[in-house]
């Protein structure tokens, strides 16, 4: 790690204290922030509320455990590796994980200096995407750091769910996200509710998107929504 480039943003899912800063003031001596939540409720707030390069998730958490806060961000299309903590050393649980998305486990009780040479380890196999700073399709610009967002040069005025809504297309090109995926991402809403919130904030972005907005955010109907480059798909003779 450069000077000039800052810390991983390392956040630790675990309701142990103990534990949680064990690992918090281990692996600040490798230059790595650690935020702590200490439930698996505030933990997927968390995933959803800011940008990670790496989460460590314990499997065992009070209410939703670890295999659930996973399940959830990788339907979200959330790609940040996630290393398991767990007291459960058998095979089917270890297999259970890595089945679930997680990109590598450590058994309880651990060596922090393990622990920091595996999150290195997904930290350099994860590469230049944790330094993407800014999405560009479709003549769309947005500057994740800054929220700002041009489509050919011209600012747009969003609003933040609406940016959150267009970040998550942009991550996510060619993908149908359903409704109920962009409540999960937008406004952290995990249950079936009546709101036609989605719907407007989709149609406010088309049109702030431009004329073509409509044929960019596509409907799936019965299914969801899509982003498309349609210049890109004319090329390539779609």
């Amino acid at each position: 790690m450069t000077d000039d480039q800052p810390p991983p943003r390392l956040l630790l899912v675990e309701d142990d204290p103990d534990t949680a800063a064990y690992v918090r003031d281990g692996l600040a001596q490798d230059g790595i922030a650690v935020t702590c939540a200490a439930n698996g409720t505030e933990g997927l707030s968390l995933v959803f509320s800011r940008e990670w390069d790496i989460i460590v998730l314990d499997r065992m958490l009070p209410g939703m455990d670890g295999m659930a806060v996973l399940v959830r961000l990788r339907e979200a299309g959330i790609r940040t590796p996630v290393l398991f903590l767990t007291t459960m050393d058998g095979v089917a649980s270890r297999v259970d994980g890595l089945r679930g998305g997680a990109d590598d486990y450590l058994v309880k009780p651990f060596a922090v200096r393990e622990l920091a040479a595996r999150v290195a380890v997904l930290l350099r196999r994860a590469g230049p995407a944790r330094h993407v700073t800014t999405l560009r399709m479709a003549g769309i610009t947005l500057d994740l750091l800054t929220r700002e967002v041009t489509r050919y040069g011209d600012r747009l005025h969003l609003q933040p769910q609406e940016v959150k809504i267009l970040e998550y297309f942009m991550r996510n090109p060619g993908t149908v996200l359903s409704r109920q995926m962009l409540l999960l991402y937008a406004w952290n809403v995990d249950f079936p509710v009546r709101t036609n919130i989605v719907e407007t904030h989709i149609s406010r972005l088309r049109d702030k998107l431009g004329h073509d907005g409509r044929q960019l955010i596509q409907t799936v109907r019965g299914v969801g929504y899509i982003l498309r480059d349609v210049d890109l798909d004319h090329s390539r003779g779609g």
